[in-house]
């Protein structure tokens, strides 16, 4: 099978210089077809399920996938696509909603180191840290000074779960507000989507511009090249998948986990020999 042909290096959010959104567009394909892409989304699936099992036999290593978005931007589709096929035993989803008042009583890393994936494991963080220099700088939650701060948290923590092993990849999945609006008039028409709807997000959805610039100073400070920050086009899912999935198999290659040798001599155990 041909490899469909795309770069997705192009969506990497630099280590250095200023970054904006508005350098992507949110629709961008390539020009790639979608046949083409989803025969290639197929392999890329089967590549992970090989992955997965060799991490896991390894227990060195671990892999941590970061996935922000606006409200309909696509995150549960995008796990659903990408970690379907895994082995559950090794992987874990995480969605971080507002915190509790026990978490709130803490550093807002608290809630988060507990589910970084222990070696061997994929963890995938449904919004996440992040959130914490987000809704929280657009609500002003907490002080000024102190989100500012965070950002080099951030970078520490991360930097932390690298020296111990874990490979960070942060997706932004990129929609614009006139998609949004499209995905929030089909949870209403849809009988099947009306519990997604939620009022309160055409509040936030007035924040739009706002976001967009948390966004950026987010993006512009955390991407690191231990950590680095993807900005995905997400309005063609087709397209967002192929991207997604290609990033996470050429991580796996460059980390290589490998079948552990056998603790025993393989030679003192033909296969005819069992009974």
């Amino acid at each position: 099978m041909g490899k469909a042909k795309f770069d997705y290096h192009r969506y990497r959010v630099p280590e250095t210089g200023a970054f904006s959104l508005a350098s992507i567009p949110s629709d961008d394909d390539q020009g790639l077809d979608e046949d083409s892409a989803r025969k290639r989304l197929q392999k890329n699936l089967v590549d992970l399920q090989e992955f997965q099992e060799r991490l896991y036999a390894e227990g060195r290593q671990s892999l941590l996938l970061v996935l922000q978005a606006m409200d309909t931007g696509g995150k549960d589709s995008t796990i659903r696509k990408i970690a379907n096929d895994l082995n559950p035993q090794g992987c874990q989803v995480t969605g971080f909603k507002a915190p509790s008042h026990e978490e709130l009583s803490h550093d807002f890393l608290w809630r988060v180191h507990d589910h970084a994936p222990p070696v061997g494991h994929i963890g995938i963080f449904n919004r996440s840290h992040y959130e914490d220099v987000l809704i929280v700088r657009v609500h002003e939650l907490a002080p000024a000074a102190l989100i500012e701060k965070r950002y080099r948290h951030i970078n520490d923590f991360e930097q932390m779960l690298h020296d111990h092993g874990t490979q960070i990849i942060k997706i932004m999945l990129h929609i614009s507000k006139d998609y949004q609006l499209s995905r929030l008039r089909r949870r209403l028409e849809r009988p099947d989507k009306h519990w997604k709807f939620n009022p309160s997000d055409l509040k936030e959805r007035d924040r739009w511009d706002k976001y967009m610039d948390a966004y950026e100073l987010m993006l512009n400070h955390c991407s690191t090249e231990h950590a680095p920050w993807y900005v995905i086009p997400a309005e063609k899912r087709w397209f967002r998948d192929v991207v997604v999935s290609e990033i996470l198999v050429d991580a796996f290659a460059d980390m290589n986990p490998q079948y552990p040798p056998p603790e025993f001599d393989i030679e003192d155990f033909p296969p005819d020999s069992l009974v």
